[in-house]
């Protein structure tokens, strides 16, 4: 499933070429219901963690979430005829885009677009994000901050590779309880997940190897894999830790696969 910094990224995308205009919305599948907004101005694209929003106004939002099989493929004018089961198509002045196989594709008034996002946590990515309502879930909690960092009521926009990512940077183990994490800890966690994430929006993938850790500063080859990026722990079970070179450790967490250093991310206790 596509983690937050490829929504945002999306919705940059969507406001440069859609936003200010009319634009001509359709469903060539026929599962959305494209004509209450087709020829309308789209105000604005955002997104809060892993949902986008095209705000239409006065009282119109499509809401899309990607799920895991989700995709936008964005191409210049002329638009070709649609192929394969499209959900929804946006043609403006300059640029098409076409959404395949999304979890979520519907029309919601403006309140109920609010009612949505007040049920996410707040997103790093987001200017107006307050980290102290995540703080309040997390400090209290004894469930594991491996799974309080994949809650998206907790904190919006994380996914599995920021989350490994994350912990490993600060050394936390992913089945510490969420209220033996230290505020300082918190803190500093915070900011990387801001920084890291705004990364991953200019570059379209995610990024979390220090520069001392880079292949070319340590004389190892570039990573090989679909998702792309140069990481530390995830999806390297078994590799020898960047860092201290004990074998990646994997778990399964509430059905998500875990990734960790067992020497750089002790337990406590």
């Amino acid at each position: 499933m596509p983690e937050g910094h490829t929504l945002h990224r999306l919705a940059r995308i969507h406001t440069k070429w859609f936003a200010g205009g009319p634009v001509a919305v359709s469903s060539p599948q026929g599962r959305f219901s494209a004509s209450l907004v087709d020829g309308r101005v789209l105000r604005k694209a955002e997104a809060h963690g892993k949902h986008l929003f095209h705000s239409y106004g006065p009282d119109a939002v499509v809401h899309v979430h990607l799920g895991l099989y989700g995709t936008f493929t964005e191409s210049p004018l002329p638009a070709p005829a649609p192929v394969g089961q499209v959900r929804m198509r946006l043609i403006g002045p300059s640029h098409y885009t076409d959404l395949r196989g999304p979890n979520a594709c519907e029309i919601l008034t403006a309140a109920e677009a609010r009612a949505l996002r007040a049920r996410l946590g707040p997103d790093p990515l987001r200017r107006d994000a307050d980290p102290e309502r995540a703080w309040a879930r997390i400090s209290r909690s004894r469930t594991a901050i491996g799974a309080l960092l994949m809650d998206q009521a907790v904190i919006a926009g994380v996914g599995n590779v920021y989350r490994a990512e994350v912990l490993f940077r600060h050394n936390v183990h992913p089945l510490l309880p969420g209220r033996d994490l230290d505020r300082a800890e918190w803190e500093a966690m915070w900011a990387d997940l801001v920084g890291l994430m705004r990364l991953g929006v200019r570059r379209g993938r995610i990024d979390t190897v220090r520069d001392e850790h880079l292949p070319k500063a340590m004389g190892r080859a570039p990573r090989v894999d679909r998702h792309g990026g140069e990481v530390y722990v995830y999806r390297r079970t078994g590799e020898p830790c960047l860092v201290c070179g004990t074998p990646v450790a994997q778990a399964e967490l509430v059905a998500r696969n875990l990734f960790w250093c067992p020497a750089c991310q002790p337990g406590r206790g």
